[in-house]
């Protein structure tokens, strides 16, 4: 058993995606342990979840909780957008014998945990030299598209939290466009989640295979095509991960001139850190950099994938331990001190995991 440094026991920490909820305790300031990922699908309900993570744990009291969930964020009624999960915080709260609960947007925490990040936690694609006090963005795919901001205010960072991933899907050329038309055969809005995704990849091999009048394999997952993309065994497999890559490309620099994020594009989700190698040499970095008259601008600023685990329960630690040590001056905007610049050595070296 990890002992506790923290006066009222250890915090538990949650991670909440589409397809997984990842958990640990924070026993002190920077000390997360006790880490274990469960499948959503397996629990009728969010407390069922939580009950049968710390029904793993030695007894001890938990008073203090903060979840990052794939989700809006506001007000006490959370329903899930690619989840059935719907729960009360206040309900849920007292259901599992808490004194505090917080739920905040995933994308939102992981944002706040990028200061903490160190050269070991990030594979840096292609070109480019962050700005040490620019606004910084993150995207994301997983079982969604996660979106958010990071902001210097002040001298401390904010956290801005979006739905982004909802934006209408924009098409970048012709192979894009009948993906765009294949999609639209099935829903009246296809947002950029729908498609540049985990579950999008299953989408845009279909749609290249009815483009190339080849028959659709509908027996394939993401993670089976994800393997023979990257095998090169099956060619529209293949295409489709290069199409995929493509897209992020286009939503990664959409975002970048949308916050003139100079401090850095970060990439989070569990879909590319399972891509390896294959992603700096797939057709992302010169989508991002292929913006037309903003070009020379997208080109400077550094693309950087997130590698580290669970990074988003940093995040929402620091989220939890300001709203601790100071309940009545907490904000709507998650907050954390502006932290010394990124090493140089990180943002001059190219360098060439997650269940889905």
């Amino acid at each position: 058993m990890v002992p506790d440094s923290y006066a009222d026991g250890p915090r538990l920490l949650a991670d909440i995606g589409g397809t997984n909820a990842r958990f640990a305790l924070e026993h002190g300031a920077g000390r997360v342990g006790d880490a274990h990922t469960l499948a959503c699908a397996d629990y009728e309900h969010f407390d069922d979840a939580v009950r049968a993570y710390l029904n793993r744990l030695p007894a001890r009291r938990v008073r203090h909780a903060v979840i990052a969930i794939a989700n809006p964020v506001d007000g006490d009624a959370i329903k899930m957008t690619n989840h059935h999960w719907a729960f009360s915080i206040s309900a849920s709260r007292a259901a599992l014998n808490l004194d505090t609960l917080l739920v905040v947007n995933d994308f939102a925490a992981l944002a706040m945990a990028l200061p903490a990040l160190g050269r070991a936690d990030l594979d840096k694609i292609g070109g480019g030299q962050a700005v040490a006090t620019g606004v910084i963005g993150l995207v994301g795919a997983g079982t969604g598209l996660g979106v958010a901001g990071l902001v210097p205010v002040d001298g401390r960072w904010v956290a801005v939290q979006s739905e982004g991933g909802h934006v209408a899907f924009s098409p970048f050329d012709e192979r894009e466009v009948a993906v765009l038309q294949h999609c639209w055969q099935r829903y009246e809005h296809v947002s950029a989640e729908r498609i540049v995704s985990g579950p999008g990849i299953v989408l845009i091999r279909e749609a290249l295979a009815a483009r190339s009048g080849l028959p659709v394999d509908a027996s394939l997952s993401t993670a089976d095509i994800v393997e023979r993309g990257l095998a090169g065994s099956d060619p529209l497999c293949r295409e489709t991960l290069d199409c995929f890559s493509g897209m992020l490309g286009t939503v990664a620099a959409n975002l970048a001139v949308t916050l003139c994020a100079r401090g850095g594009l970060y990439i989070g989700g569990g879909v590319v850190p399972r891509l390896g190698a294959y992603f700096a040499r797939s057709p992302f970095r010169a989508r991002f950099e292929n913006k037309g008259r903003f070009s020379a601008f997208t080109s400077q600023i550094p693309t950087l994938v997130i590698t580290a685990a669970y990074p988003a329960m940093l995040g929402a630690a620091a989220i939890l331990s300001e709203h601790l040590a100071d309940r009545a001056a907490s904000t709507s905007t998650p907050r954390a001190a502006l932290p010394a610049p990124l090493p140089p050595p990180l943002l001059e070296t190219e360098n060439d995991h997650a269940r889905f």
